[in-house]
């Protein structure tokens, strides 16, 4: 199966699990900061997939990024699309005002991989929360020119938990978290814990359509490989026809929720009326753990793309400050998306590993 044909069928059962509830963006625009990262690439292809007949009249959807690290290649080639307009532009500096009426906001806008964050630690505090500011203002100024935004949701993370203490695995979003806010990851961690702050006071005082997601470790088509997140980590290696260097012992333990899984709970929450909400976003089971993570992508990479002979060997980073606060175990309640949004995850780790790996193979 081709890298087209993967997400193709994952746009099939997004569009099928939201059982017409996409109709909502019928005629609608949508503004997408962050759009040329990873889950923009799903979003806008969701969004073009309801244009392609899905709708009686087409939605535009607004895709703003600074493009710090480039125009990628798949967004180059959709543009020139009628309904999607490109906005080379920074949520931080912008002008709100210059933005036309928006019905629904998605604020994707911010570096999520540690390595990259840590790189730029200041830029990620700006994006989480003067950026996010700016959002809200404009949300009510529209209120007042009775142009109001319909719905907004903010994308906060489950690294505000931190390390959860064991009793809270699952953890449930009414779990305060263990988090440093000083440590190496805490520019991130810290400003999307104030992100959230942010969006419950403006949903209380001006009454903000805003709702916020906690992604579990998503994965999948759109990823990039150099993103330096272990899944794609792993990747590069068998790709490069190397083994798969763990830097740690592999025990940790994750799970792990591809793309179009969750792609289909940010929709559900976006649609929902739930306003000041927060929402795990992943799946429950199974935890797995680094090294039988490699293991897997080591067996898949033979069965799904014909790379074989590899191995998973374990050394020590040169970077004292690479694991310093990156919790043990990560696993997410979603009890409450499952009973308020109907929220079902379906796709296994197995199936999405090899989704994934058959995307590789043609954007490596």
């Amino acid at each position: 199966m081709s890298a087209e044909q993967v997400v193709a069928n994952d746009m099939e059962e997004i569009t099928g699990k939201l059982d017409g509830k996409y109709q909502a963006f019928d005629g609608k625009t949508i503004l997408l900061t962050g759009g040329a990262g990873f889950l923009g690439y799903y979003f806008i292809h969701f969004f073009l997939k309801l244009n392609d007949g899905l709708l009686k009249n087409n939605c535009k959807i607004i895709c703003m990024d600074n493009f710090m690290r480039g125009v990628p290649d798949w967004l180059g080639n959709l543009k020139g699309r009628d309904s999607l307009e490109l906005i080379e532009a920074d949520i931080i500096t912008l002008d709100v005002n210059s933005l036309p009426p928006i019905d629904y906001i998605i604020h994707a806008a911010s570096i999520a991989s540690p390595t990259f964050y840590r790189q730029f630690p200041i830029e990620t505090m700006d994006a989480n929360i003067i950026g996010l500011r700016n959002l809200l203002d404009y949300c009510v100024t529209k209120k007042r020119e009775s142009e109001p935004v319909t719905s907004f949701l903010f994308f906060s993370s489950s690294e505000i938990y931190g390390d959860p203490v064991p009793e809270q695995i699952p953890t449930p979003e009414k779990y305060r978290g263990n988090v440093s806010c000083t440590g190496p990851r805490a520019c991130y961690d810290e400003s999307k814990r104030y992100g959230e702050t942010l969006c419950v006071n403006f949903q209380q005082m001006h009454d903000v359509p805003v709702k916020m997601a906690r992604p579990f470790n998503n994965y999948g088509p759109g990823l990039g490989i150099n993103d330096r997140r272990v899944i794609p980590d792993f990747c590069r290696n068998i790709f490069d026809i190397e083994n798969i260097i763990m830097l740690s012992d592999g025990s940790p333990t994750r799970t792990f929720c591809y793309v179009a899984d969750a792609i289909y709970g940010y929709l559900l929450i976006l649609l929902s009326d739930e306003q000041g909400e927060p929402f795990n976003i992943g799946i429950e089971t199974p935890e797995i753990s680094m090294k039988d993570l490699a293991r897997k992508l080591v067996e898949y990479a033979e069965t799904e793309v014909g790379i074989s002979g590899l191995e998973v060997i374990t050394k020590k980073s040169e970077d004292g400050a690479y694991l310093v606060d990156s919790p043990i175990r990560r696993s997410p309640s979603i009890k409450k998306a499952r009973d308020v949004l109907g929220y079902v995850p379906t796709v296994s780790i197995d199936e999405g590993l090899k989704r994934t790996l058959r995307w590789y193979a043609d954007h490596n």
